[in-house]
């Protein structure tokens, strides 16, 4: 898109501004100040940053068109001058028009200008509505500028392109929205209720030389990808042969450097002070109000401790997401801790101050999962629920409930978020992900991670004192976790190639069996899944067994007959190594000194067992013909929650049962 460039002298100084419909602007200004109008237009991106980079002085009163032009080439020249930006900048056709405050006449339907005419009648879109509506002009104008305002406000917080706007107001009362949006979407900027921006931005390094010239750079943003996620094409929407767009948020449409995102002003003003006298109850009493286990009361009590500190004492390095200097705090929870009651008390905390909540989580089956609880938990307060094709994609509400790509449409909304499994595909390492939850939280919001098993940086913070986090080592039913044992096999494909498999995997699974347990088989690749299903039923005729992956159509069907015991053995990639809770469950991790398992996939396939508080005990198998790094590392973790829990008093009570040491497993078995 290509926009005009404008400067007007308001009372106070001079200001640069872009426009989408020059004639808002003339309207606008016409008794408010003297405007200094480039004829030719720009690529809005360009027009973006000399907007940016524009620096009144009081000089400027007295200069002729030539110097205005000298200005902006100014900058054009210096920092743009490596950009096909269609704008050259020359002396052609008139290229500075000026208009003198008060020159303006208004008719009923067309506002004419005085002097040389920029080739708009600035009041056209105002006749144009008049023959829909039959209003009179001054009717008009007050309808425009209440739907913008309307318009600024429904958009509050979010960051949108043209055709998100579109669709989002086609779902509203806002009479004109989707026929003039670029019109409401002006207003609503020279009144200051909104940001145009470019979906890429240019941004200059700091200068390392004096004299020499900066370099800059492009950024997504939307999602924050720098230039190695960019090409360049031509583009017929600003006549660019070399136009910019972002390749690494592609799929929720086309960022460039000439589309506009809007960024709806969002209010900064939040805190609600309780009444003299009185506590929230959400900080005084969560181990009451929401049932907590001991562990759990004292982890949410940290929290609320955090959440109430000046965001200056609660600053946080950059971990998991977060931008730098962004206060965050870390619930570090063993798996099957019950992190989702812990965030409760937090999120009436935020509910009571008037504050919005954020909920984000990488996968959409965590956000339906978790949806009828939040309901249930907060049924007097709006829940919004966002992941690919919900239908509230616009809707607004106190609490929002959202898979993590959704969050690259918000913009500084959020005084709370809440990132759940931030080590999880595919937030973890997506540095797109987390740029797009740090814009999405406000300037002075707070950001809370969950995990059981946080990322190594993180942890590094942990142990450093510089990340605030309470740690909850044990399950809600209070019984130790599960501590792996190693059972020494060959690789699987050995075994498929000979059509055999080891008798001592064979004496485990069975003794699995017989104790009644639902068994996880755990293997690194999509391939080896029906090869090692009709193996394994050739030694276990009479069980039902059943294989699936994320390449498997009918994965729900067969994970809900594993729920409902209908199989006994499902042979699964790590396509089920969260979010899945099957009572008296066994988990044999074949491969498990492969690479593609780390320590922290090893955690959470080996919580799959032991979940379940009517079967608190579970055997978990590490087998491999070696015994590496990360499953070592894997079995001190779960060791030392085991032994942080039993020093804090957690565990409901010392036992061993069905053969499974609480401290022990590092040896073969």
């Amino acid at each position: 898109m290509r926009v005009h460039l404008y400067t007007v002298k308001t009372e106070k100084q001079w200001e640069a501004y872009l426009s989408l419909d020059l004639r808002v602007d003339l309207f606008y200004w016409a008794e408010r100040g003297k405007l200094v109008v480039f004829r030719e237009t720009v690529p809005l991106g360009a027009a973006n940053y000399i907007v940016a980079q524009f620096q009144s002085e009081t000089k400027m009163d007295g200069w002729k068109e030539g110097q205005w032009l000298a200005y902006m080439q100014k900058i054009y020249k210096t920092d743009l001058k490596d950009f096909d930006t269609g704008w050259e900048g020359d002396n052609r056709n008139e290229p500075v028009v000026v208009f003198e405050k008060g020159i303006a006449g208004r008719g009923d339907s067309v506002l004419e200008w005085s002097g040389t005419n920029v080739g708009v009648k600035a009041g056209m879109f105002l006749g144009e509505i008049q023959g829909r509506c039959g209003l009179q002009t001054n009717e008009i104008w007050s309808r425009l500028n209440s739907e913008a305002e309307s318009m600024a406000r429904r958009i509050r917080g979010r960051a949108l392109f043209a055709h998100e706007l579109q669709d989002m107001l086609g779902g509203t009362d806002i009479e004109h929205g989707v026929d003039y949006w670029r019109t409401l979407a002006q207003l609503a900027y020279v009144r200051g209720e909104l940001d145009l921006a470019s979906g890429l931005a240019y941004k200059l390094a700091a200068r390392r030389f004096p004299g020499l010239r900066r370099q800059g750079e492009l950024r997504c943003r939307r999602c924050g990808s720098g230039a190695a996620q960019h090409h360049r094409t031509a583009c017929a929407s600003c006549g660019s042969a070399n136009c910019a767009y972002c390749e690494a948020c592609l799929t929720m449409g086309r960022s460039r450097f000439c589309s506009p995102l809007l960024h709806g002003a969002s209010r900064t003003g939040r805190s609600h002070t309780p009444a003299p006298g009185t506590r929230p109850r959400a900080a005084a009493e969560p181990q009451a109000r929401w049932r907590l286990s001991p562990a759990q009361h004292a982890a949410s009590r940290a929290a609320l401790a955090f959440l109430q500190q000046p965001c200056a004492a609660a600053a946080s390095p950059a971990a998991g997401g977060a931008a730098a200097g962004v206060p965050s705090f870390l619930l570090w929870a063993v798996t099957g801790a019950g992190k989702t009651e812990m965030i409760f008390p937090l999120i009436a905390y935020a509910l009571e101050r008037e504050q919005q909540v954020l909920i984000a989580t990488p996968r959409r089956d965590v956000v339906l999962e978790l949806q009828p609880r939040l309901q249930q938990a907060f049924p007097a307060d709006k829940l919004v629920t966002l992941y690919g094709g919900s239908e509230e994609r616009w809707t607004d509400g106190r609490i929002v409930l959202s898979t993590t790509h959704q969050l690259m449409r918000f913009w500084q909304k959020f005084d709370l978020v809440i990132i759940d499994e931030l080590d999880a595909f595919p937030y973890h390492n997506n540095e797109q992900l987390q740029y797009a939850a740090a814009k999405a939280c406000k300037p002075d919001g707070k950001f809370i991670f969950l995990s059981a098993t946080p990322p190594e940086p993180m942890q590094r913070e942990v142990r450093a004192g510089r990340l605030q986090h309470a740690k909850v080592p044990v399950r809600f039913h209070r019984h130790p976790l599960p501590v792996p044992r190693l059972l020494p096999i060959k690789p699987v494909h050995y075994y498929l190639q000979r059509n055999t498999l080891p008798s001592n995997l064979i004496g485990k699974l069975q003794h699995s069996l017989d104790r009644g347990a639902q068994i996880f088989v755990f293997i690194t690749r999509i391939k080896h899944a029906e090869p090692l299903v009709r193996l394994l039923r050739r030694y276990f005729a009479d069980i039902p067994i059943a294989g699936t992956s994320s390449a498997d159509v009918e994965r729900a069907e067969k994970v809900l007959g594993f729920r409902r015991k209908e199989t006994r053995m499902l042979v699964t990639t790590t396509i089920l190594e969260r979010g899945v809770t099957v009572p008296r469950s066994d988990v044999f991790i074949l491969d498990a000194d492969s690479s593609l398992f780390d320590s922290a996939s090893l955690v959470q396939m080996a919580g799959r067992a032991g979940r379940s508080k009517d079967a608190p005990y579970g055997q978990v198998y590490f087998c491999a013909e070696y015994k590496n790094r990360s499953q070592m590392s894997a079995i001190r973790q779960i060791q030392a929650m085991n032994r942080l829990a039993r020093r804090e008093g957690y565990f409901q009570r010392e036992t061993r049962a069905e053969g499974v040491a609480e401290g022990g497993g590092c040896g073969s078995s």
